[in-house]
This record gives structure tokens, sequence and C-alpha cells, in this order.
């Protein structure tokens, strides 16, 4: 464990000045925060905002350039991927989540054994093989398994199956699985949602509600964080004194936390109260640095009009001429400590929120008539037979659980698979994008920008700017794609959808990886587009406020 990681007493996380450079990029800066045995910290920022890294850092995988941090003697992070061999079983996974609560409950049968023949000293080593047991939670190891189990649609897949043969939503729920038996005091966990259909959401939240120990978990599942959370950190910047900051420098992450009490809800009428609040600050003190600014240019020059009433005599002329001197010097004086405290001391001027720039109408000539047909569509062992018409204007939001060939149909509508059985007729001409789950990218190395203007074209690019579309920060522009977080190549690749405005826009879990705002912007929208989108989706949040036709599958 590195040095800036000790271990707490008690069932408290508590992280002290926490700072990261990544590269030459500030990650985190001055992190604080203290979770104890009942909080549920939801941390929440915009894509790279240094969530990932914060919890790494928490968890001993990561080391941070100055702070510390205290955890619970068993902390664990949720991991992306299994410490096993792809030919493990998944039985053989669980039975070592629980595998201290096993050896716990042979000590208790062993020690018992040893007070019944009159071992010495076998009475002291019951009691504590007991004890070990209790916090172990042992005696319920087997009840919890079945639980998990079924609680987040395991019992489906059996244990004798490979880790390798199963999907990355199979294999994220397995993960899942582990950790939880495992019961570690304290919990971190990565957007632990995500591949989890809306039985798994409802039995993770039901358990992280009743865990014994702090959770600190980064999300963007807003029903979640609004579910879950006792408390909500914002890590994006923190607007601070300009002083504070050399001028286009970023503070990092973390400077000057946001917290809200209470769920995403709570959160977001905090925010706003306190951006507007942050506005009406900012607009007064440049009102008043101009006025200052003012001030002390026309102090400057001006002379005590008492002057021009003296007479000719050149004694009272000098001395009112000193007079005017010194009292001018005041007041010029008293002017330039006013306006250079309030320099030192205004903030900086609000950040741009990055904003969606919205849906466009198709840039092909408009389309009459249906643009895409299924009868009885199906592909064996991925979609059932499905019967739907796809209108230009259509709005479909596709829902069902995982497995149930959400991804497949949309493969189906962009004509990158076929059908096994029944039929689809896609307009002569029609233009799709699809927004997949997993973006790649084959060219790492190369640039955001360069990467846009290789896919759209040099003159499309120019016409359609990347910043018009508000998703891609200006700071991001020039960095290598292989650089850029999840999130953040997610966003690319939907700018990329959207530049050239297709006829039929598939999305599939379009809020996974972005951030809240960017979120609320993409469904607001969807909503509004004059073109036709169809997309596949399990975030509760979206479905809630979905105004337009559900496919179920």
């Amino acid at each position: 464990m590195p040095q800036h990681v000790l271990v707490h007493p008690l069932a408290q996380l508590r992280i002290d000045g926490i700072s990261r450079i990544i590269g030459a990029r500030r990650v985190l800066t001055d992190v604080s925060l203290v979770a104890g045995p009942d909080a549920r910290v939801g941390l929440i920022g915009e894509n790279g905002a240094g969530k990932s890294t914060l919890l790494r850092i928490v968890a001993g995988l990561d080391d941070a350039d100055t702070g510390s941090v205290l955890v619970p003697l068993r902390t664990e992070l949720l991991r992306q991927e299994l410490p096993y061999p792809p030919d493990e079983t998944v039985g053989r996974v669980l039975d070592d989540a629980i595998a201290e609560a096993s050896r716990a409950v042979a000590a208790v049968e062993a020690a018992s054994a040893d007070v019944a023949s009159g071992a010495p000293g076998a009475p002291d080593r019951l009691a504590d093989a007991l004890e070990a047991a209790d916090a172990a939670g042992a005696w319920s190891a087997a009840a919890r398994r079945g639980e998990v189990v079924a609680g987040l649609g395991l019992d489906a897949i059996g244990a004798h199956r490979t880790i390798g043969s199963l999907s990355g939503g199979q294999r994220s729920r397995v993960v899942m699985a582990a950790l939880l038996l495992a019961r570690p005091t304290a919990l971190l966990l990565d957007e632990p949602t995500n591949h989890l259909d809306d039985e798994g959401v409802a039995f993770l939240e039901r358990t992280i509600a009743g865990w014994p120990g702090p959770v600190l978990f980064a999300s963007h599942d807003r029903a979640f964080l609004d579910a879950v959370a006792t408390r909500i950190v914002d890590l994006d910047p923190a607007p601070i004194p300009f002083a504070s900051v050399v001028e286009g420098d970023d503070a990092g992450s973390g400077y000057r936390l946001r917290s809200s009490r209470g769920g995403y809800s709570a959160y977001l009428a905090d925010r706003r109260a306190e951006r507007a609040r942050l506005e009406r600050r900012f607009a007064a003190e440049q009102e008043g640095l101009k006025g200052l600014r003012h001030e002390v240019a026309v102090t400057a020059r001006q002379t005590n009009r008492k002057r021009e009433h003296q007479g000719d005599r050149a004694g009272l002329a000098k001395f009112w001429s000193d007079k005017d001197a010194k009292v001018t010097s005041r007041l010029v004086r008293n002017a330039r400590v006013r306006l250079e405290g309030l320099e030192r001391e205004q903030v900086r001027k609000p950040p741009p929120e990055l904003r969606f720039g919205g849906l466009a109408a198709p840039s092909g000539a408009p389309m009459e008539g249906a643009l895409a047909v299924l009868t009885g569509a199906a592909v064996a062992r991925r979609l059932e037979p499905v019967t739907i018409a796809i209108d230009p204007a259509a709005k479909l939001l596709v829902t069902g659980r995982n497995g149930a060939g959400k991804s497949t149909l949309l493969l189906l509508l962009a004509g990158l698979l076929a059908p096994t059985a029944g039929s689809i007729d896609r307009a002569p001409r029609l233009r799709t994008a699809l927004l997949a789950q997993d973006v790649v990218f084959g060219e790492p190395s190369a640039t955001v920008r360069g990467t846009y203007r290789a896919a759209l074209g040099a003159a499309w690019a120019e016409a359609v700017p990347l910043s018009l579309l508000g998703l891609v920060a200006g700071r991001d522009v020039d960095r290598p794609v292989g650089a850029l977080s999840v999130g953040q190549q997610r966003r690319l690749a939907l700018a990329l959808a959207v530049a050239d405005p297709p006829d039929l826009l598939l999305l599939d879990e379009p809020t996974n990886h972005l951030s809240l705002a960017l979120a609320e912007d993409l469904e607001e929208a969807i909503g509004t587009s004059p073109g036709a989108v169809v997309l596949a989706s399990h975030d509760r949040w979206l479905r809630r406020r979905w105004a337009h036709p559900v496919l179920a599958l």
C-alpha cells in the first residue's frame, strides 16, 4: 500500500489535500473530504475531471503527488476486470469471494472441537474465532451468495460457465458480485450501474443503502445518485479568486469542492442557485472594477477647482496648489488600494458550461415514406422477431433486459447486420449513424481535431466546426484521441455522428459516460430533433421523462 494511504482504526474514510498531475495536466487539486460509516458519497463531474483517478488513489492503486488518505483496513475498489484466467468458472470466482467467511466457519468448528476435547486455551480460541466469524458475516454467507447471484441476474448464467465465455456486461456483473460477497468495510465504485438492468440496479441500491461502512462512488446514473447518495461532491473546478491561478491555467478538478447534502435533485437545485449567485457577483465586481479604474484615471488628472477662486498672489497660489496635490494624491492612493484589492479577490469569469449544440435536420434530401420496415426480423440467439416501421420523424426508445437484443436491433437498422429470419427493408439512399457502446478509433495517436477533419472531410469540418457542437472542450481538441477518457471518446464519437446529420440517428446507451449536464442536453435535443432517432437505454432517469413511443424487447 503506498505511503499516502494509511489504515483508519474505525470505519471512516478521510481524504486530505490530494493533488495529482498526469503529464502536463493538473487533474486533482487539494481534494479533501470525510466519509463516515453511514456516508454514501457520489462523485460527479465532467469526463476527465478525475473521478476514476481519485478512486484509484484512495484504493492505493495510484500515487498522489501531495496529500494523504486514511481508509478502513478492508477497502476495495470495484475492478474493471477479474484477476482470473479465461478458463476459470463463475462458481470458482464466487467461492473465492466468500473464502474468508468459509475459513472463519472452519475455525469456529475447529475451536469448538478443541473445547469439547478440553484442549488448553480452546475457550479463548473459540471466542476469537466467533468474533472473526461475526465480522466476516460468516453465518449468512451462503444466504448472501444466493441473494447476490439472484439480484444481479447471475442465476441465468450458471456456475459452470467460464469467464472467457461471458459477455462484457456479464463479466461486469460477476465482478460486482465478487466484491459484494467479499464484504469489504469501505466500498469504492466506478460507474457501478453500467451493464445492470433495472432489477440489478434496484438490488444494488438496496445493498448500498444498507452497507455497514462508507461508500465512495462515481456515477453518471442520475436515478442511482438520487436514490443512494447522502452527499454529492462535484469535482469540476470551482470558481476561484483571480490571483490564485495564473491566467489561462486550469486549477484542476476538486479545487474548492462543491458539495451538496442529499441526492442528485438536491444537487441540481444547489448548483443552479450557486451559478446564479456567481454570475451576479462576477457582474457586480466587473462593474466595480470599471468604476474604480475610471476613478483612478480621472482623479489623477483633476485639480482642486477651488484654485480658480483664489487671488493672483503667488503665495496663495502655491498654497492651494500644494493642498490640491495632497488631496489628489490621497484620493488616487485610496482608489488604487481599493482597485488592487478587488482585482486580487475577484472571482474568475464563470467558465462556459459545455452545452450540446443540438440535433440538426438531416443534411440530405428529405425522405418520404418509412425509413426502415422490419417484418418479423430476428437474429438467432440474439434477437426475437420484431415488426416495426421507422418514419422520417420517429422518436423511439428501445428497452429490455441485458441480452434482449437492443444493440442487435440497432445494428440491423444501421445495415451492419443481416437478420437470420424475417426481413428488413431500408429506404434507398438511407443515411444512418450509429453511436455504439464501445468506441474504438483506428488511429489513437491522431488528435481530436485531425480525427474530426479526416472523418468529415476538410470542407464539412470547416462548415461545422467541432466547437459548434458543444461536445469537446477547446483544451482537448489537440490531444491524441487515445489520451482521452472513455467519456471524452464517446463525446467525440457522438460529434462525428451528428456533425453531418443522418436520416436515422441510432444511439446505444447514449448517456453512459456522459457528464450529467450533457446527458440532460442530449435528452432535450432528441425530443426536439427534426430527424428520426432510435435509442436503446437502461437510463431510468431518461426513461421516466420519455414522452415518445417505447419498444420493450
